[in-house]
């Protein structure tokens, strides 16, 4: 047989009703009013006595007790035919206690159905598990691109991203063979570690510097060497910038720059 259990999960508290019922009250006797109201609330109805609310209210002079007595008198019925017990008048008269048991079960047995939809008898659970679709790496790469991608002797960064930029560039490029040339020359001319993502060298058209201007480019250690010289303290590379620390300011300097000017970092 299922046990019956009254006991509620917090005290419900009727805002409204509460302020219009305790407007003439002090705040010393709103607040032994909370103290009896929460005691009436764990007690399930069940009557309690004066010296029960004197001992809640910690009472310990007269003064005390008159009020609480007033408090009992307002907002309280003594328990039938039992002498010097007390409840709260709106969870008996008002039948608050009856509705915030029902609702209490109401939610118990949704709570429940809830329950016996998503469980099997056996304990598994019967909800659909969703099966993943597989994301397709096959990509329709443009037949030149392939080519190109073929020609580099070094391939670094997103095959797709490079492709992307391919497509948009590729009109005012070099054509395939001569852009692999470009790309391989001025990549074994630098550290592997600096080499750039092919898209990245392809967004910042670096296939646009001449011979002329590459002769001219330094080895990023070489550069490095002569920065710290300068009492600049390499921090780290970025991309074609290496960034420096001097002072207690930031700054960089692109590698692909030939007047290698120094800009601050803001």
């Amino acid at each position: 047989m299922e046990e019956k259990t009254n006991k509620f999960h917090a005290l419900q508290l009727f805002t409204d009703t509460f302020a219009a019922e305790t407007v003439h009250l002090t705040n010393t006797q709103v607040g032994i009013y909370i103290r009896l109201l929460c005691f009436a609330w764990t007690k399930n109805t069940k009557p309690f006595t004066t010296t029960s609310a004197y001992r809640i209210c910690q009472c310990i002079d007269d003064d005390c007790q008159i009020t609480v007595d007033e408090i009992l008198e307002e907002f309280f019925i003594c328990g039938g035919n039992i002498k010097d017990s007390w409840t709260h008048k709106r969870l008996v008269i008002v039948k608050e206690y009856e509705y915030l048991t029902a609702k209490y079960k109401r939610k118990s047995i949704a709570g429940k159905k809830g329950a016996d939809a998503k469980w099997s008898a056996n304990g598994k659970t019967m909800a659909p598990i969703p099966i993943p679709i597989p994301k397709s790496n096959n990509i329709d790469y443009d037949s030149s691109f392939s080519t190109l991608w073929k020609s580099l002797n070094i391939k670094r960064g997103s095959k797709h991203k490079s492709h992307q930029l391919w497509l948009k560039l590729k009109d005012n490029m070099p054509n395939i063979e001569e852009t692999a040339k470009i790309y391989n020359q001025q990549q074994s001319e630098v550290e592997a570690k600096f080499v750039p993502h092919f898209a990245t060298w392809l967004s910042q058209r670096r296939w646009e510097i001449d011979e002329k201007d590459q002769n001219h480019q330094e080895s990023p250690a070489n550069l490095r060497i002569k920065m710290e010289k300068l009492g600049y303290n390499f921090r780290h590379s970025e991309d074609h910038f290496d960034y420096f620390k001097k002072d207690g300011k930031e700054y960089k300097i692109d590698r692909y720059d030939k007047e290698h000017i120094i800009h601050n970092v803001e």
